[in-house]
């Protein structure tokens, strides 16, 4: 069934419950209350620190959107374009373009100007929402957007060139639209996080989506009475889907509005979460503020945190590690997946096994994995291939783009791009992106187990491995590290700490600086590439 079946259900069954908790620290910190005595003060709602809906509110929020966007002619297959920061209309925009039977297109709060005019045109997008932290890069745009006739703004003082979205919905109504949806109707155009250059379109229908609420339920066993922590940008596949565990267990979650360790912890304990997904540098910051004493636990009610996963990267078996001495109790999981996928959950290690932390795990639920040669035969067991997965929630294609759409969808299986090899108990282990293998005097050398290994190293917070252009071998590793803050470390130290790999695995230089993630903390190496590749950089050289 379409995936807006589900909102509805909850509306009808849960109407009274909370659905959505929408929290902001900064405004919050601004009051000596806990959190949920703040939502008490009489304040303007829009300038409230900690909001909530529930799910016949929801359900009532979706349809008023759907209900508008079909009065101003957008039919069932039009495209409409969300671009805000996690809010609490977030979901019931996305809702109501589904409703709607429209196709919706989450943007990337990151994008430049030209970046959302390309993604705007790529996805044909008729419709386009914002907040106000777009003003700015609509406004540049929108005379060069012919196609999107209805802008619509999500906030206070609406610019002229725009359509007040929260008066307009205030006349349209709360019930479902009549507009038939199937299964195999499109629903929605994500981005690929653009990592190896411009984003594609990825297209998918509404069996993805189900098919992904099922997984995040399969893997995690979402209940009633769990609440989820959701941190990452709603625009991702990964915060979506996880949160899609919520909507079919109907479950409350907890919109946060920043990532400092504090807020994490404190929402946690105030909001009595059970389950929150971290991306590998939170998780990182909350250690390091645990072991240098900036948090105190014993301030912090916790025990209900049942299950802390991590996705959206390779996670060093080093940091889980660290989390399990300080927090024993907990069940560890991850999730692999990609965009193309419907997110998470294609490739899964399951609580039960902590003990192959590094293995992003098997096949998830309802999902087959392979392991490829160029030539898309089975590599043996053990060796190095792409990685291939075949499931229901495996995309349309890429919209426009049916050059690229062949070169990735094998029938039904789909390439991820990704390196991996298989143990001897079928547990998968990602090597590398196929694009960032480097190649050096004939020897390829897969920058995550070189990363895997400096992370290691207690001065290092973070670090990224690239290839750097050498006249010799072709190409030479070059790390990247950025230290944790307070700690020294000198070239010589790094260089002696890489003596425990094998002699070619070892960095050629050293560089000391921040690295850059994008907000899916995917590590841009494209970005550290365009500033260290074929200029002069000041680091050292490991003498041969």
């Amino acid at each position: 069934m379409p995936i807006t079946k589900l909102l509805e259900r909850n509306a009808a069954e849960l109407g009274e419950e909370t659905a959505l908790v929408e929290i902001n620290p900064t405004v919050m910190e601004k009051a000596r209350v806990t959190w949920r005595e703040y939502a008490l003060i009489e304040t303007n709602p829009m300038l409230s620190g900690r909001q909530e809906i529930t799910w016949k509110e929801f359900d009532k929020r979706a349809n008023r959107f759907a209900n508008l966007l079909l009065s101003r002619g957008i039919k069932k297959g039009d495209k409409v374009a969300v671009l805000l920061m996690n809010c609490l209309e977030w979901l019931p925009i996305y809702f109501g373009g589904l409703k709607a039977g429209a196709v919706v297109v989450p943007l990337n709060y990151r994008y430049t100007a030209e970046e959302i005019k390309y993604c705007l045109e790529l996805s044909e997008s008729d419709a386009l929402v914002f907040g106000p932290e777009f003003i700015g890069r609509v406004e540049e745009i929108c005379d060069k957007i012919p196609r999107v006739k209805q802008v619509f703004y999500v906030g206070e003082a609406c610019p002229t060139f725009a359509e007040s979205y929260d008066y307009l919905v205030k006349f349209m109504r709360s019930i479902t639209p009549d507009v038939e949806i199937t299964d195999d109707d499109d629903a929605a155009i994500y981005f690929s996080s653009g990592t190896t250059g411009f984003p594609k379109a990825i297209l998918h229908n509404h069996t993805s989506l189900m098919h992904s609420c099922k997984v995040e339920q399969a893997h995690h066993s979402q209940q009633h009475d769990d609440v989820f922590l959701c941190i990452p940008p709603l625009y991702h596949t990964g915060a979506k889907m996880h949160w899609f565990g919520s909507l079919i267990s109907g479950s409350r979650a907890v919109l946060l509005k920043g990532v400092k360790p504090e807020w994490i912890l404190r929402a946690v304990s105030e909001e009595k979460c059970t389950i929150v997904w971290l991306l590998v540098p939170w998780a990182q910051d909350i250690l390091d503020a645990i072991e240098d004493g900036s948090i105190d636990l014993s301030k912090y009610e916790l025990s209900q945190w049942r299950l802390m996963h991590i996705g959206a990267q390779p996670v060093p078996p080093s940091l889980i590690k660290r989390w399990k001495k300080v927090f024993p109790n907990h069940q560890y999981d991850t999730n692999y997946g990609l965009s193309e996928s419907i997110g998470p959950g294609c490739v899964h290690l399951g609580v039960e096994n902590i003990h192959k932390v590094g293995a992003i795990g098997k096949a998830g639920y309802g999902w087959e994995t392979r392991i490829v040669d160029p030539d898309f035969n089975d590599v043996k067991q053990g060796e190095v291939g792409e990685l291939a997965v075949k499931g229901p929630g495996v995309m349309t294609c890429y919209y426009n783009d049916e050059a690229a759409t062949k070169e990735v969808l094998k029938g039904d299986w789909l390439l991820t791009g990704d390196m991996a090899q298989e143990d001897e108990d079928g547990f998968i282990y990602l090597v590398d992106r196929a694009k960032d293998v480097i190649i050096s005097g004939g020897e390829n050398l897969y920058p995550v187990q070189i990363e895997d290994f400096l992370r290691a190293h207690n001065a290092i917070k973070d670090v990224a491995v690239i290839g750097l252009p050498d006249q010799r071998l072709g190409e030479i590793a070059a790390a990247i590290i950025e230290l944790k803050p307070n700690y020294e470390c000198t070239e010589e130290e790094i260089n002696e700490f890489c003596m425990g790999l094998p002699r070619y695995k070892r960095p050629h230089k050293i560089i000391f600086a921040d690295v850059p993630r994008n907000p899916t903390g995917k590590i841009e190496k494209p970005k550290l590439r365009s500033i260290y590749c074929g200029e002069s950089v000041v680091a050292a050289q490991i003498k041969n």
